[in-house]
């Protein structure tokens, strides 16, 4: 007789409900939770199988007849950012990250509020309250970093940290084979400087730093407005039925 481990991850699947991205359908995740001990290597092992994190819960699109939501996953040793792209990096030349701890603040959430009434007044998370996203930040069970972007100011050569307002802001997680940038958000007043592909083009940079081979997206949605930004970021792979396949 064999035994499993009180801690072995229990999936779950939801009840239909409409579909976020492509109007007239239904999604249904199917969903883990992550905590104890082995939350960290759980996260790690389904990120790579196509799961994406909220809080203590992993999950993944478990739609009856539809396979639309793609995982994407870029190799970041071989990325070489388009000529837009170099335009988006000079913009923001003056901005710079400071990586913290998962920590949750007004200053944070202030901005949060604002970009979730200009871009996404209508979605799930719109009525959400200060108690709300400090557990979306706070309750994880897995190596997470809150990553600021401000103003490079006078110091910052000495304390690595910008000065002045939060221009943009970015959950992440750090996994054993990547970064996956779990949630981000920015100042919308300041759209010429792109500043949703800035953060994508900065954690590049950030895990070909630490020696770590992919940056996670997320998912791509095909014919979905709100995800197209991802197909231009390539070389990228994609997750299908016989595993992550280079995109052409």
């Amino acid at each position: 007789m064999t035994s499993e481990p009180r801690d072995a991850p229990q999936f779950f699947l939801t009840a239909p409900s409409p579909c976020p991205y492509l109007t007239g359908r239904a999604e249904r995740k199917v969903f883990t939770h992550l905590i104890g001990r082995r939350a960290r290597a759980l996260n790690d092992a389904l990120t790579q199988s196509g799961f994406r994190r909220s809080q203590t819960i992993a999950y993944r699109p478990a739609c009856d007849g539809c396979r639309a939501c793609v995982s994407v996953r870029l190799p970041v040793d071989e990325f070489a950012p388009s000529r837009t792209m170099r335009r988006v990096l000079e913009r923001n030349a003056d901005l710079v990250g400071s990586d913290g701890p998962a920590t949750a603040t007004s200053t944070q959430y202030a901005l949060f509020r604002d970009y979730l009434d200009a871009r996404h007044s209508d979605g799930g998370m719109a009525d959400m309250s200060m108690g709300d996203y400090a557990m979306m930040v706070e309750d994880s069970h897995v190596q997470s970093r809150l990553i600021e972007y401000r103003r490079r100011g006078a110091d910052t050569f000495l304390t690595g940290k910008g000065e002045g307002p939060l221009a943009a802001v970015c959950l992440t997680d750090h996994l054993v084979d990547g970064l996956s940038m779990v949630y981000s958000f920015y100042d919308t007043a300041q759209a010429s400087r792109s500043l949703g592909v800035f953060m994508i083009l900065d954690h590049i940079a950030r895990a070909r730093k630490l020696g770590l081979p992919h940056l996670y997206l997320g998912y791509w949605v095909e014919g979905s407005h709100k995800m197209a930004y991802k197909a231009r970021f390539r070389p990228q792979e994609r997750l299908g039925l016989d595993g992550w396949v280079r995109a052409t």
